[in-house]
């Protein structure tokens, strides 16, 4: 592909129009790429090999990246002799061995179960902070984002919508696009107006004034809160809260260590995140507590955050 505009700097160098192998780019396959015909080692060393690399420096780089990743003992097996994820560990070596300034993951951990891409995504963290190399990471995941990330790009249709640290994302979106995304189970968001200096829906009302959106926010206009629900204070800590209101449960969904509540608030339906010890029923009025310093507000007809 030909870029459409800009240029590619790493490290000082404009890669824009060199040969992927002169960019100095490692790159890890959805698929992993690896050849079936070649053992472990020979998918390792077949890049450096082909680039000439002398033998003795080929083994060094291969024996550490087989070191780094813990699989040593799979050198001499055939990639479909291996698990998905000792196979998704070659792909990885195989990039590391290149000795590259930045690595691109397109959505490496995509093809595993849920187990295993939760210790394949600890252990690309762990290898982050021991090569201190640049990793560009692709997913759909917002889990693997924010657990991985030191700043995050959200797009959507091609365009960034927002680029941040994984605190500013998660607590402070751009968009209501950008928090609805990130986030399980997902921001809650009540549609309501602004009028004076309160956000006013049914069963609602929340003071503006004093609190990081209140510069912005003029008054006779629609608009939409967003709170996470485990913002949403219950019991004790919701009498002590600035704002106080209550929802009828509809559902109760036990998740061991979190109970997920149901209920209705401004016309929508809300979420609020509890202990998975809490005693709520179905049909009870539960009491609840916002504050409105850890709300976010939306423009309601372009979605911005105000």
């Amino acid at each position: 592909l030909e870029p459409t505009d800009g240029q590619i700097w790493i490290k000082g160098r404009n890669v824009t129009w060199l040969e992927p192998s002169e960019r100095g780019i490692g790159m890890v396959f959805q698929s992993y790429a690896l050849y079936p015909q070649m053992s472990v080692r020979g998918n390792l060393s077949f890049g450096l090999r082909n680039a000439r690399v002398p033998r003795d420096e080929i083994d060094r780089r291969v024996a550490r990246a087989a070191e780094i990743l813990q699989i040593g003992p799979l050198l001499d097996r055939k990639p479909g002799a291996l698990s998905g994820g000792q196979r998704q560990r070659v792909a990885i070596g195989r990039a590391l061995v290149r000795d590259v300034d930045v690595f691109l993951f397109d959505e490496p951990l995509s093809n595993l179960d849920a187990k295993l891409r939760a210790d394949l995504r600890v252990e690309i963290k762990r290898l982050h902070g021991q090569l201190a190399n640049t990793m560009i990471y692709v997913t759909h995941d917002q889990v693997e984002a924010m657990t991985l990330a030191d700043r995050i790009a959200i797009m959507r249709g091609g365009r960034i919508l927002q680029l941040g640290s994984p605190d500013e994302i998660y607590n402070r979106p751009a968009t209501r696009y950008v928090a609805d995304f990130v986030g399980s189970p997902a921001m809650n968001f009540v549609e309501g107006e602004r009028e004076g200096e309160a956000f006013r829906a049914p069963g609602l009302t929340l003071p503006l004034a004093g609190y990081a959106f209140a510069d912005r926010a003029g008054g006779g206009r629609r608009a939409i809160l967003g709170i996470r629900p485990e913002h949403v204070a219950t019991g004790r800590m919701a009498e002590g809260a600035p704002v106080r209101t209550e929802v009828v449960v509809d559902l109760v969904e036990p998740m061991g260590a979190d109970t997920l509540v149901w209920g209705q608030l401004g016309g929508g339906p809300f979420r609020i995140r509890m202990d998975g010890q809490a005693r709520v029923r179905p049909g009870d009025r539960l009491p609840i507590g916002l504050d409105p310093a850890r709300a976010s507000l939306f423009d309601a007809e372009t979605e911005a955050r105000l």
